[in-house]
C-alpha cells in the first residue's frame, strides 16, 4: 500500500468509508520508516504501541462509538514535546534515558482526538538550529536531496512528512524552526499565533517565544491540526482563551478583496536571486486570484535577528539551568558539587547549546544587562509596531520564507552566523508573537522554496484562506522527492 503522500483528509475519509483500516494506515507508515528512513533518520525512535492503538480505533468505529476528527491518523511528534513513558531527550546527551511522566497538553488533545502517536523525531538539540545538525544523535536528511540539510530546529518533523513517513507531524518554534524547515522540505508549516496553543510538555528554549506548530502536505490538514490542539490550558498562563476557531472545512478558497503587504526590506540583498524570482511569482499569482498587492515598509526589520539572538540566549541560558544531572537525565560525577555541575553540562550538552548558554548568560550579567537585553526588549517593541502599522493597512503579510534553499549538510555548521542569517525572514514574527504559515510555491535546482504568509494576532484563519487558494491554483504541494 503506498501511503506516501495521503493527506490528513485522504486518509481520514478511506477510513470513514471502509476502504482503509488504522491498522493497516498505521503498519503501512511504520513499515515504509522501517525501509527509508536509515537514508534521512528523521525519527529517534516509533512507537510500540502505535499498531494496538490503531486496532483498538478500528473496534471502535465498527462499533459506532464516536471518534475524534484524527482518528486512526499517524502522527510524528518533535523530541522537545513529553509523550508519557517515551524517552525524551531533546535531542541531548544530558537527557539520554529521560523518560516523560506525562503528557505535554497538544499530545493529549491529540490522543483525544484519535491520532496514532508513531513516534519521536530527531531534532537540533533543545531546538537550537537552523539545519537539524546539532542533534547528539546524528543529523537528518533532505529527502528532495540527502546531500542537503531539511532546514531546523524541527528537521526531523519536516522531513518526515516529505519524505511520506507520516502524514502530519507536530515540531517547536522560537525563531523560525517550523517555517524555515518546511519551506527547504517542500510542504505546509505553520507557526500559531502565541498563546494560542500550550506549552505545558514543551521543553522550554525561550519561554516568550516557543510555540508548538504543525507540519502537513496541505493548509486544510494544518488547520485540522491547529484545532485538533488549540485552546486555553490552565497548566499553561500564557495559553489564551479563544473567542473562536478554525473549522478546516470552512476555509474559503478565495483572496478577492484582500490586501496583502509585501515588505520592501525581505527582498535585501544576500538573498538568492532566483528564490526571490519564484516567492514573487507566487505573490502575482495572488494577484490575479483576485487580491491587492502593496508594498510596505517593516523599518526595524533589520534589527531582527541582532535582538533575536540576544533575547533567545538570555532566555534559554535560564531555561536550561535546570539541567544539573542530579535531578534526571545524565551524571557524570565530581569531587564536590560545583565541580560535577561542570563535568555534567560541559559532557552533555553540545557545541551549540553551550554557546548560547554563555552567550546568554553574558548579556545577563551585571553591566551587560542594559547595554544588550533591556536594549533587545526595546528593539523588539519597534518590531511589534512594525507589524501593528502594517496591518492597518494589510489583511497579511506575504514574503520569502528562507533567503535561500537547503545547503549543504557541513557547509555552514562551522559558521554560525552564517547559519543564524538562515532565519532572516522568520525571527520577526517570533519576537511579535504574530502567526505565519509556509507553503511550497516552487523549486530552485531542484530544492523547495517557500511563500511565507504572516498574520494579525489569532487570525490564523486569515493566513488558511490565502495558503489555501494559493494551493487551490497551484500544485507545488503536491510535489514529492519520491
Amino acid at each position: 500500500m503506498d501511503v506516501s503522500t495521503l493527506t490528513i483528509k485522504e486518509a481520514g475519509d478511506q477510513l470513514a468509508s471502509g476502504e482503509l483500516t488504522a491498522e493497516a494506515l498505521t503498519k503501512s507508515y511504520l513499515d515504509r520508516i522501517k525501509e527509508q528512513d536509515s537514508d534521512i533518520h528523521a525519527f529517534l525512535s516509533v512507537s510500540d504501541t502505535a499498531v494496538s492503538e490503531a486496532i483498538e480505533i478500528d473496534r471502535r468505529r465498527a462499533a459506532g462509538e464516536s471518534l475524534g476528527p484524527l482518528a486512526g491518523i499517524p502522527v510524528g511528534t518533535k523530541d522537545v514535546i513529553v509523550v508519557k513513558g517515551w524517552e525524551t531527550t531533546g535531542g541531548s546527551q544530558i537527557l539520554e534515558g529521560y523518560r516523560a511522566p506525562y503528557d505535554a497538553t497538544a499530545i493529549e488533545r491529540l490522543r483525544k482526538a484519535g491520532a496514532i502517536l508513531i513516534g519521536r523525531t530527531n531534532c537540533d538539540e533543545f531546538a537550537m538550529g537552523s539545519s537539524n545538525e546539532n542533534s547528539h544523535y546524528g543529523p537528518v536528511k533532505n529527502p528532495y536531496d540527502k546531500t542537503k540539510v531539511p532546514g531546523g530546529s524541527s528537521g526531523g518533523s519536516a522531513a518526515a512528512v516529505a519524505a511520506g513517513f507520516v502524514p502530519a507531524a507536530l515540531g517547536s518554534e522560537t525563531g523560525g524552526s517550523v517555517r524555515q524547515p518546511a519551506s527547504l522540505c517542500g510542504i505546509v508549516g505553520l507557526k500559531p499565533t502565541y498563546g494560542r496553543v500550550s506549552r505545558y510538555g514543551l521543553m522550554a528554549l525561550s519561554s516568550s517565544m516557543d510555540q508548538i506548530g504543525s507540519f502537513a502536505r496541505t493548509v486544510e490538514d494544518v488547520a485540522t491540526l491547529l484545532e485538533a490542539i488549540e485552546g486555553r490550558d490552565p497548566k499553561d498562563g500564557t495559553s489564551a482563551e479563544l473567542s473562536n476557531t478554525t473549522v478546516p472545512a470552512l476555509i474559503e478558497k478565495s483572496v478577492d478583496g484582500m490586501t496583502l503587504g509585501v515588505p520592501k526590506e525581505y527582498f535585501a540583498s544576500g538573498m538568492d536571486s532566483r528564490v526571490a524570482t519564484v516567492v514573487q511569482e507566487a505573490i502575482a499569482e495572488l494577484e490575479r486570484a483576485g487580491a491587492k498587492i502593496q508594498e510596505i515598509s517593516m523599518p526595524h526589520s533589520e534589527y531582527a535577528l541582532a535582538a533575536y539572538y540576544i533575547i533567545q540566549p538570555a532566555e534559554a541560558s535560564s531555561n536550561l539551568g535546570r539541567f544539573d544531572g542530579l535531578r534526571y537525565g545524565y551524571h557524570s560525577g565530581g569531587e564536590n558539587l560545583q565541580e560535577t555541575y561542570e563535568r555534567t553540562r560541559g559532557e552533555g550538552f553540545g557545541t551549540e547549546v553551550k554557546r548560547r548558554i554563555m552567550l546568554g548568560s553574558y548579556t545577563l550579567s551585571a553591566g551587560y544587562y542594559d547595554a544588550y537585553y533591556r536594549k533587545a526588549l526595546k528593539v523588539r517593541t519597534l518590531i511589534k509596531r512594525d507589524f501593528d502599522e502594517a496591518f492597518k493597512n494589510v489583511d497579511a503579510i506575504v514574503c520569502p520564507t528562507s533567503p535561500t534553499v537547503a545547503w549543504n549538510i557541513g557547509e555552514k555548521f562551522n559558521d554560525p552566523l552564517a547559519m543564524y542569517l538562515a532565519d532572516i525572514y522568520t525571527v520577526t514574527a517570533n519576537l511579535a508573537t504574530v502567526p505565519g504559515m509556509s507553503v511550497p510555491c516552487g523549486f530552485v535546482d531542484g530544492l523547495p522554496v517557500g511563500l511565507q504568509i504572516l498574520g494579525k494576532p489569532f487570525d490564523e484563519y486569515t493566513l488558511f484562506r490565502i495558503g489555501a487558494t494559493y494551493q487551490n491554483r497551484t500544485n507545488w504541494h503536491k510535489q514529492t522527492p519520491n
